[in-house]
């Protein structure tokens, strides 16, 4: 009788256990249904900051102070030994009418050399059997005077270059001229927090958070201005126009 007592006391102490158990999980469940804001108070959950964001825009226009422009030579022989040798024959004379501008030889970059063969077809539509090779050479030129980019061009074309590309103007240092444009785009940026805020009834706070977004500089069309000078080799009038450094801000201001 008293061994049975004895399981009798144990059972009934572990199926208490077991009520609690399952009670500390229906007490668990239950608080997992609470609302959400309740439940975000009792994980100690900061709320998210109430802001304004928006982004200021600063620009600069002024006049370009460097030049850059590819130019190359591009040969065609049915040698393709020859050809190569008369492309480095035009280079150099290319590379000699430039440093003959004023163009430093550190200004000049080889950008792109190829060599590829042109198989042409007969009148009957079959592949001939002679070939064609393209030998080109170009070089990326920076010019520093911009009142001799024209003459420039054209002293490139009199020594024998075929092909002149992407003439850009741009500003050599435009660090100074971002300055002024962030301090426009912070001015911006705050004149139109402001006015959301006004428009919302709430008052504007301390900036959380800035972040730049940099177009850099834009070329601009100005026909009024011109490089003076036409080179020898038919360059005509080359515009210089202005070019413009733009920033973009993006700033987070609190809500009070």
């Amino acid at each position: 009788m008293l061994k049975i007592k004895y399981q009798s006391i144990a059972v009934g102490a572990a199926i208490a256990a077991v009520m609690l158990v399952v009670g500390g999980l229906v007490v668990s469940l239950a608080g997992a249904g609470l609302p959400a804001a309740e439940a975000q108070a009792q994980a100690n959950v900061p709320a998210a900051p109430r802001t304004i964001t928006v982004v200021g825009e600063g620009k600069v226009r002024v006049k370009p102070d460097i030049a850059q422009a590819s130019i190359g030579v591009e040969v065609i022989n049915g040698d393709v030994k020859q050809a190569s040798a008369d492309a480095t024959a035009t280079m150099e004379k290319l590379l000699e009418a430039l440093k003959a501008q004023g163009v430093a030889e550190n200004d000049i970059q080889t950008s792109y050399f190829n060599v590829w063969v042109e198989r042409p077809y007969s009148p009957d539509g079959t592949p001939s059997t002679d070939a064609l090779y393209h030998v080109s050479n170009t070089v990326n030129v920076t010019i520093r005077d911009l009142s001799k980019v024209a003459t420039t061009l054209g002293a490139a074309i009199e020594a024998g270059a075929n092909t002149v590309n992407s003439v850009n103007f741009s500003v050599a240092d435009p660090s100074e001229l971002e300055i002024q444009a962030r301090q426009q785009a912070i001015e911006k940026a705050l004149a139109k927090a402001q006015e959301l805020a006004g428009l919302n009834n709430v008052t504007l706070g301390e900036v959380v958070s800035v972040s730049e977004m940099a177009p850099g500089a834009i070329p601009l069309y100005d026909a009024a201005s011109y490089a003076q000078g036409v080179g020898g080799g038919g360059v005509g009038p080359i515009s210089l126009g202005e070019v413009e450094v733009s920033v973009q801000l993006e700033v987070a201001y609190a809500i009070q």
